[in-house]
């Protein structure tokens, strides 16, 4: 028997909850929700946040301003982007087909985009929409090329013909998950595909005017003038400075909406005016992995509890925007924020308000006990030599465990993201509790709270010779990512090249593993024989990108 998830017990326990709320409304003062956006002022950008309770809005407020160079506030109705809580919408819209039979989510992709190269196992829709295709983020792969995101103008044109060209997966669907755009662009284009209209007509006509939601659209065109929209800025050293997405692509994320039509859209799992009761019910139903297995994604949705309540939500980030959106259906309570600027935490903000007005049903956190606080004679201890490199065996990518007098730590970072608890004198526990290390007798297991696991080995760090360095100078390209990677020793230290004037120095890990900057992991590998035939590149969303040698 396929074993249930504590993840998939957790969504039943949710959408139980979906029709049986039994909050009372908590009064709160204001004044509590503007300390949490008191550093945002007249000469700043901001934020806005609208909290509501069982369907009826109980605040709309804004902070800080929509322009600076004109002098325009934010106001509770100004238009932010969304990011990737546009996700949602997105699926939203393939599931309405769904339920009008033009389609399944069970369907191979391929059906609506033969554009997607024929990987020889099946690719689904759903495995677009709950991140297990395995397919490339396609941003991802640009950022390789040296063209991140916003730094070209990018269209849903430009997304098929990089997709076009990926020759591999970085996991077998329905096998692993991984968080991509990709697939949601492809959804886009599906909907538009399918329906014979375009995604944002779609869109308005199913979704925002059935939702009274007048003040949201899709950013299918980043050239139009939008009444009322919040011009975003990133922050910095030296002030703040615009940050845009000068690009087209959408669905992933794009959607330009107020903390208002938000909280309408949330009240649709309880007063619903789109979709039917399978609608909603598929909407937060955890995906699963082939052997049955599940995760914490549903449809462009997490169903992760926050303090011990049930709730469904999503963060976005675009450029400088941020947003979080999230509704706890037993409390019936729902609170959206938006943001102009890269360093406004929006989740944080998000659960911060939704405390105020959640009160006691929320489970306080227990501060973390760390090794070292308990008494020393029941202590669980773990081997000092279980420290040291461990190779990711799917992806390459390295983790560092650290430990001194008995304290144990994950290099990089800072405490209390890098704390790690001794659970016994073979596992150890991140402090928050969403990863877990069991030592094994090959190296490392890695269980992630999303029900995923990470195997590592153990590996020895390197320590190439000026010799060794040279062997592994020459040019790589890739019709991939269409790039050419100059490799050549500078002093001590091996680098990379790159169009235009681009210069990234190589850090030693492992033997023939190097990390870089804006390259995350670079591996050079060999034939039989030992000689140099290529690399491949690993960032976080595409894990084995190759390039062959010249």
């Amino acid at each position: 028997m396929k074993r249930m998830s504590i993840v998939l017990l957790a969504a039943v326990a949710l959408c139980g909850a979906l029709s049986a709320f039994d909050g009372t409304p908590v009064a709160v003062d204001p004044a509590k929700v503007d300390a949490l956006f008191s550093k945002w002022t007249a000469k700043t950008p901001g934020c806005a946040v609208g909290v509501a309770e069982n369907g009826k809005a109980v605040l709309e407020k804004a902070y800080g301003m929509a322009d600076l160079e004109h002098d325009v506030p934010n106001a509770a109705d100004t238009i932010f982007e969304a990011g990737s809580v546009s996700k949602q919408f997105t699926a939203a819209a393939v599931l309405l087909l769904a339920r009008d039979g033009k389609l399944s989510l069970d369907d191979p992709a391929r059906k609506y985009v033969p554009e997607l190269p024929d990987y020889g196992r099946p690719l689904t829709i759903r495995h677009l929409l709950t991140h297990t295709s395995g397919l490339r983020d396609w941003g991802g792969v640009e950022e390789i090329a040296g063209w991140p995101r916003t730094s070209r103008v990018y269209t849903h044109a430009h997304v098929l013909d990089i997709v076009s060209r990926q020759k591999s997966l970085n996991f077998e669907p329905g096998t692993n998950w991984s968080y991509c755009n990709t697939g949601y662009n492809l959804a886009a284009i599906i909907v538009s595909r399918v329906s014979g209209t375009s995604f944002a007509e779609f869109c308005r006509v199913r979704i925002f005017e059935p939702l009274g939601m007048t003040r949201t659209s899709w950013r299918d065109d980043f050239r139009r003038i939008v009444k009322g929209r919040a011009i975003a800025y990133s922050e910095g050293k030296d002030g703040f400075r615009q940050n845009m997405p000068f690009e087209n692509v959408h669905g992933n994320g794009g959607l330009l909406t107020t903390v208002g039509d938000l909280l309408r859209w949330n009240e649709n799992a309880v007063t619903q005016k789109v979709g039917d009761a399978e609608f909603l019910r598929q909407q937060v139903q955890p995906g699963t992995f082939n052997d049955g297995t599940s995760h914490d994604y549903a449809l462009g949705l997490y169903i992760r509890p926050f303090m011990g309540v049930p709730e469904v939500g999503h963060s976005g980030s675009t450029a400088g925007y941020r947003a979080y959106l999230a509704r706890f259906p037993k409390q019936h309570v729902s609170v959206a924020v938006l943001c102009n600027v890269s360093t406004g935490e929006a989740e944080r903000y998000a659960h911060q308000a939704a405390a105020f007005y959640l009160g006691s049903a929320l489970t306080p956190p227990q501060s973390p006990t760390e090794a070292g606080a308990e008494d020393a004679a029941t202590r669980p201890t773990v081997p000092a030599e279980r420290a040291g490199l461990y190779r990711n065996t799917a992806t390459g990518m390295p983790l560092v465990l650290l430990s001194r007098d008995g304290r144990w730590t994950l290099e990089g970072g800072a405490p209390p993201a890098n704390t790690l608890l001794v659970r016994s004198p073979s596992q150890l526990e991140s402090a928050g509790g969403g990863r877990r290390f069991d030592f094994t007798s090959g190296g490392l297991r890695v269980g992630n709270r999303n029900g995923t696991v990470e195997l590592y080995e153990r590996v020895e760090r390197a320590e190439p010779t000026p010799a060794d360095l040279a062997r592994l100078a020459g040019t790589y390209s890739s019709d991939e990512a269409e790039t050419v990677l100059e490799v050549a020793v500078n002093g001590s230290a091996l680098v990379v090249k790159r169009r235009p004037d681009t210069t990234i120095a190589l850090r030693p890990v492992y033997r023939d593993g190097f990390t870089a900057p804006g390259l995350g992991l670079v591996r050079f590998r060999r034939d039989a024989s030992g000689a140099v035939t290529g690399l491949s590149v690993g960032v976080d969303r595409v894990w084995d990108l190759r390039f062959e040698r010249r």
